[in-house]
């Protein structure tokens, strides 16, 4: 009634189904592992820069390093002369770098842990600081598009004001579902855009909102829905695009 070449079939659909068993979990694992998500990944940097110290205790604004994220695609990598505006003068034995930064800021220039600083400033070549946050190259992300939404640094980066010398750790896993979680519902986490650098922000922090809590609209004690209720007026105000916009394929890969 089949022709031969029918016998193989059965032990074909086993094999496959024996492979698609084993395919589907590894596939899954190997795509969901924090190791290959890079999740914590924290590579040994060429100066141990404290964000706990610069950012958390001293209080300094993400953009005076990275300058480059409200305007470009791109978050700028400081260059030696931003370090050296701050640690610059007598910065080592070399008299001509003495010169140099004479009567400018001196902070920690004895320090060995600056030594790279002042090597990249005597050889004119740029501190080769190492990437932390690499998104994929077939997936399209602007930070200036992001940062002047309303998408906060911590948002993406974590509580870097809370990570010492041992350098800053990537703390999400950078997943298109991860992306996605957001662009479905922006008003979670929006905020105004003059508070896109802060790492303490509250939603309550916000006049409008206070106003919404003291008029009963908003509880007091629900954090979420004070976010809500100011990530909706950011949306508006900010004039984010649509549902259908935000997760058309189209628009992240490009």
């Amino acid at each position: 009634m089949f022709p031969r070449w029918a016998n193989y079939l059965l032990p074909l659909m086993v094999l496959g189904l024996i492979g698609a068993a084993t395919y589907v979990p590894a596939a899954a694992y190997l795509g969901l592992n924090p190791n290959n998500l890079n999740n914590l990944y924290r590579p040994e940097q060429p100066v141990p820069y404290s964000h706990a110290l610069h950012v958390g205790q001293l209080g300094m604004d993400c953009t005076y390093c990275h300058t480059t994220v409200k305007n470009a695609a791109f978050a700028a990598i400081p260059p030696t002369q931003t370090c050296v505006a701050c640690h610059g003068a007598g910065a080592s034995n070399d008299e001509s770098l003495q010169e140099r930064f004479k009567g400018g800021l001196a902070v920690k220039s004895n320090s060995t842990k600056l030594a790279p600083v002042y090597a990249s400033v005597q050889s004119g070549k740029p501190i080769e600081w190492i990437k932390v946050h690499d998104v994929a190259d077939y997936a399209y992300f602007n930070h200036a598009a992001h940062v002047t939404k309303g998408v906060a640094c911590v948002t993406c980066h974590g509580r870097v004001d809370q990570m010492g010398e041992e350098g800053v750790h990537q703390v999400s896993n950078l997943s298109m579902s991860w992306c996605i979680e957001c662009h479905r519902a922006p008003e979670e986490h929006l905020r105004p855009a003059d508070q896109v650098t802060s790492m303490v922000w509250k939603p309550i922090d916000d006049p409008r909102v206070r106003q919404a809590v003291e008029a009963g609209t908003v509880a007091e004690d629900d954090a979420d829905a004070q976010q809500l209720f100011i990530g909706n007026l950011m949306k508006k105000q900010m004039q984010i695009h649509n549902q259908a916009y935000m997760q058309a394929c189209s628009t992240c890969h490009r």
